[in-house]
């Protein structure tokens, strides 16, 4: 029988007057989950979230004779080691977010309880124990911002699963009160659903993940909260999945697929291990796809395609998300072993998941090694298209274009826009994102994205920080849906959008093309029909590259390295550098030698209203 149904869902009482947010069509979760299912089919021994029987001897075998398992496990022991020298914990919040925190605690908690529940060593345990002790006193766990909640209830609750009873009696019983008082009860806010539950973005998945955890910790002792909380996630759950779709496209970018994912396969590994079935989450569509993206976000530079409210550089060590694909489905393109094998000393701090990690990198076994594709497309709520040299390319090419709207979560105005990399230098760059908390401290209003909204006055959201059109120097429409109207694969890739819904009345049509006309060069072409409100149409281009004004065109230089632009249809056209270091504002983020380049055409030079504009990048 297939876990995915798509029938309705029948609800149970306790959650039979809220509201679902699925449309009709909508892929949903197998969920039988009742008191009386949990009471027949939650394991009974400890460990059981993602660790159990089975699991833990698999690992043990790895820890034998596996240089990868082998490996990771000594940084973990470093880290841990590390972790012994730290004061406890203490409840300080930085403005609206107690998150540092939560996230420190599930760190600490991830590399102290594997260590203990591979090597017994009782001063780790010990540690554990003042570590579950110190959070567990907390006022509250900030409910207010239910990230931090979710985030430490994982923690709280594998640190009671992989001590496995070891802990103090009183102990115990602190860290299950405070699983409920200050983990589950908070989720049911005066017995109603929060937004996140049924949310659309990574808060669906990260919280649903954390009280799961919870849920399953306390579930002997709360039956009823545990079953409803659990059935309750694997409704919602949906909400947020079905965003990766068609193609396996994270609209909130590629760091933040590492965050909701991680928290998405950890829930899959909790409810197998704890319950023997995942009830359709692996196998949701699009999800195992989004592997794919995940590895061709990261470019030869280093850098990751960094749409959205993305991070810029990934770091050194193995991707462990990314690995739990590779154990799914034995394709080694995406267990990054060489990663993995580096010194542990130089590893560093591990990611807060890396426990848990440990147990499915010890699973994997390869089966098969799929190329990745130099082509590819993602379609969606944030449609994107990548273009690379394919394996062992001398030229190290790279580009990244996308559509979208500013709607989106995460999302900028920078439908149109483009990166673009040519022997491992990033010449064409997005801005990326910047830390949330230096922002809102001010008292800006960064997450609101009405049309004159505060966040689209930022360089790193709006359009004038990014390579796409301006018309009339004005905003792009915030809900006007860029799409992909045709893809061609192969050789030379192209692919097309449909502009026309960033500039509403400002333009009659609008569509922009992206041509790998050869190994080192990428054609854009603009297709413009004006309207009667048309004034200017702005070709914009951003690089930390220096410049050079050339006949037809300018040249960028960098590393040593140049870059050619060409402008191919108005080789006479006059270019204008806009030097954006320091920002536009005081609240901007800071870029070293960032600049704008912008070729400005007026309504007029668009003869019978219509006009190409077509610009070569070339290696030299």
């Amino acid at each position: 029988m297939s876990r995915i149904l798509l029938t309705v869902l029948i609800l149970y009482s306790w959650s039979s007057s809220a509201q679902t947010h699925y449309s009709d069509d909508m892929p949903k979760l197998e969920n039988p989950v009742s008191v009386e299912y949990l009471q027949k089919n939650l394991a009974k021994r400890h460990p059981r979230l993602v660790l159990n029987e089975k699991n833990e001897a698999t690992l043990r075998e790895k820890l034998k004779s596996d240089p990868v398992i082998q490996n990771v496990y000594a940084a973990i022991r470093l880290n841990t080691e590390s972790i012994l020298q730290k004061p406890l914990l203490e409840r300080k919040q930085v403005g609206r977010r107690l998150l540092g925190t939560s996230r420190e605690f599930l760190y600490r908690i991830n590399m102290l309880a594997m260590v203990y529940r591979v090597d017994q060593e009782m001063r780790v345990l010990e540690r554990i124990n003042d570590e579950v002790l110190a959070v567990s006193s907390f006022s509250d766990w900030n409910p207010s911002h239910f990230l931090d909640v979710a985030e430490m209830a994982l923690g709280v609750a594998l640190a009671l699963d992989w001590t496995a009873g070891d802990l103090p009696d009183a102990t115990k019983q602190l860290a299950i009160q405070a699983l409920v008082d200050k983990g589950i009860k908070p989720s049911w806010p005066e017995g109603k659903q929060p937004g996140w539950a049924y949310g659309t973005n990574n808060w669906n998945q990260v919280c649903n993940g954390g009280m799961i955890a919870a849920s399953i910790a306390v579930a002997e002792h709360e039956p009823e909260l545990a079953a409803k909380t659990i059935h309750r996630a694997l409704d919602g759950l949906p909400v947020s999945l079905i965003e990766y779709g068609p193609d396996g496209v994270y609209p909130e970018g590629s760091t933040y697929w590492g965050y909701g994912t991680s928290y998405s396969v950890i829930t899959i590994a909790m409810l197998e291990s704890a319950l023997g079935t995942d009830f359709g989450m692996g196998e949701y569509p699009a999800f195992q796809e989004s592997a794919v993206f995940r590895l061709l976000c990261n470019a030869p530079s280093g850098w990751y395609y960094n749409f959205a409210d993305c991070g810029d550089q990934r770091g050194q060590n193995g991707d462990f998300t990314l690995a739990w694909f590779a154990t799914k489905s034995g394709n080694s393109a995406f267990f990054e072993k060489e990663r993995f094998l580096r010194n542990p000393e130089e590893m560093g701090k591990l990611t807060r998941l890396t426990g848990a990690a440990l147990v499915w990198l010890a699973q994997f076994e390869p089966s098969r090694s799929e190329p990745i594709p130099s082509s590819w497309k993602g379609e969606g709520a944030n449609p994107i298209v990548i273009f690379n040299g394919g394996e062992n390319d001398p030229n190290q090419y790279y580009f990244g274009g996308k559509g979208g709207r500013g709607t989106v979560n995460h999302g900028n105005m920078d439908a149109g826009s483009f990166i673009f990399e040519l022997d491992g230098i990033r010449w064409v760059i997005d801005p990326g994102n910047q830390p949330y908390h230096e922002l809102e401290k001010t008292g800006f209003n960064l997450w609101a994205r009405c049309q004159d909204c505060e966040r689209w006055n930022l360089l790193t959201k709006n359009n004038y920080g990014h390579s796409t059109i301006t018309v009339n120097n004005e905003l792009h429409k915030v809900d006007g849906l860029v799409e992909m109207t045709s893809f061609q694969s192969g050789a030379n890739p192209r692919v097309s959008f449909d502009m026309a819904p960033a500039f509403g009345d400002l333009l009659a049509s609008a569509s922009r093309s992206f041509l790998k006309e050869g190994t080192r060069s990428l054609l854009i072409e603009d297709k413009i029909s004006i309207s009667d409100s048309t004034e200017t149409v702005t070709w914009q281009l951003m690089t930390q590259a220096e410049v050079a004004v050339i006949d037809g065109g300018l040249i960028l230089s960098q590393q040593g390295k140049q870059l050619k632009i060409s402008n191919i249809t108005h080789p006479g056209m006059k270019v204008e550098i806009v030097n954006l270091d320091p920002p536009p504002l005081e609240l901007d983020r800071k870029i070293d030698g960032l600049k704008r380049i912008e070729y400005r055409y007026p309504a007029a030079m668009f003869e019978d209203g219509n006009g190409n504009i077509g610009i070569l990048l070339s290696g030299e």
